[in-house]
């Protein structure tokens, strides 16, 4: 039976990313897959790394992560909020390295709903003098 040492929530514009903290060997699976494999840039791949090298653990834990809902850039987002929040349960001492780098704040920009009467959420409709 695998024991999950630290769990953490990340949510990024309409991503929810579960991360899953193991001992293992520096393992990353999203959603069943590499985290290369997953995510199609190399900024991606990076962003959700980023916890992990900043504190300087790369190789020593297995990472388990469930993501869903909005696109890749967000879903990487939500699993680097995610990772931060589960490395800092794993160590308290993590916590204040990854506050200053700001990896602990909900990044709460998100898209404007449309409002009626307009094109979008605040485009206008073309205006005609006559």
């Amino acid at each position: 039976m695998v024991k999950n040492i630290g769990l953490g929530t990340g949510r990024r514009k309409t991503s929810v990313a579960r991360v899953y903290i193991r001992e293992g060997s520096g393992k990353m699976t999203v959603n069943g897959k590499t985290v290369e494999e997953y995510f199609n840039t190399i900024a991606q791949v990076i962003t959700v790394r980023k916890p992990l090298m900043v504190i300087g653990c790369e190789n020593k834990y297995d990472i388990l992560i469930n993501v869903y809902g909005g696109g890749l850039s967000g879903q990487a987002g939500a699993c680097l909020h995610g990772l931060s929040r589960a490395l800092t349960q794993v160590d308290e001492g993590n916590r204040s390295t990854l506050k200053a780098n700001g990896f602990l704040t909900r990044d709460a920009r998100m898209v404007e709903r449309k409002k009626y009467g307009r094109r979008g959420a605040r485009r206008r409709f073309q205006f005609s003098k006559r």
